[in-house]
């Protein structure tokens, strides 16, 4: 990708946008349990789903997620997924064969920005499959505290914090972009996917983004967490697919679709699901 003047990889024009970008987001780190969370309604506008939410308090996920992933990076734990502790690391293989199929295309390297990544959680969980790379860079892109906490506690050679994507493109040119459960937690989650596919990213990975089964159009929901985890709850997107695989027509290939890990989920409208794609901008890698 060609470098402008205004900013790394054509993302100039994108800096104002994007620098609140993550105020947007609800909530911090994101939920990836979704098999567990209760998803109802179908509303009309953001302001509408998020007068019928509770909110969260992003301090407490803050601390619950910094403690679990703390007794992962010591080795007192296996695996983190939204604070909750697993006896086992639950791999997500479509995402990690498409990290390692990017670092084959481009000379066994991998410079990846994790947009909304928490602490962490996905760099921990595939890190040992990534220490072979010739180089290889783990960049989370989050909110100012998350970001402070990462940086403090969690930051190494190869995991890196940064509050906005031009940030980090200045430190770290990046060939590949993840968004994982990332986009049902913004207000316009298609004007901004829209910005990520212009910005010419390499490779774009989409993971643990809803899809309903039937219906062709995006509903808003609201998200209710288990008490268990915290107490939370905000507005959630679920997409109809082809409305969302159009922002990527002429642009990018759609190399694989696959499963998320949560697999199937009942919003009380419709069957949904948990879907990825692996995409790779066009005449990438031939």
């Amino acid at each position: 990708m060609e470098k402008t003047s205004e900013g790394a990889f054509g993302l100039g024009s994108m800096r104002v946008e994007l620098k609140n970008l993550l105020k947007e987001f609800i909530p911090p780190g994101l939920l990836r349990l979704r098999r567990s969370n209760v998803f109802s309604g179908d509303h009309r506008s953001w302001q509408d789903a998020a007068a019928a939410s509770e909110g969260y308090d992003s301090g407490l996920i803050l601390e619950k997620v910094r403690q679990a992933l703390t007794k992962v990076k010591n080795g007192e734990a296996l695996y983190e997924r939204d604070s909750v502790l697993f006896d086992e690391v639950q791999y997500s293989w479509p995402l990690l064969s498409a990290l390692l199929w990017i670092a084959s295309c481009s000379g066994n390297r991998l410079h990846l920005i994790d947009f909304g990544g928490s602490l962490g959680s996905s760099y921990f969980q595939n890190r040992s499959f990534l220490r072979h790379l010739s180089e290889w860079s783990w960049n989370i892109v989050e909110q100012a505290k998350f970001v402070e906490c990462g940086r403090r506690e969690f930051e190494d050679g190869n995991l890196a914090f940064f509050t906005t994507i031009e940030e980090c493109c200045a430190a770290r040119p990046c060939n590949a972009v993840l968004l994982s459960s990332v986009l049902p937690y913004v207000e316009r989650p298609h004007e901004w996917l829209d910005r990520i596919v212009s910005a010419g990213f390499e490779y774009i990975i989409i993971d643990r983004t809803p899809f309903l089964l039937k219906d062709e159009r995006d509903r808003l929901t609201v998200q209710t967490v288990p008490k268990h985890i915290y107490k939370a709850s905000y507005p959630a997107w679920f997409f109809g697919r082809a409305g969302f695989l159009r922002h990527f027509e002429g642009r990018y290939a759609k190399i694989a679709e696959f499963d998320a890990l949560s697999g199937a989920i009942r919003t009380g409208l419709s069957l949904a699901f948990d879907r990825g794609f692996i995409f790779k901008k066009e005449r990438t890698c031939e």
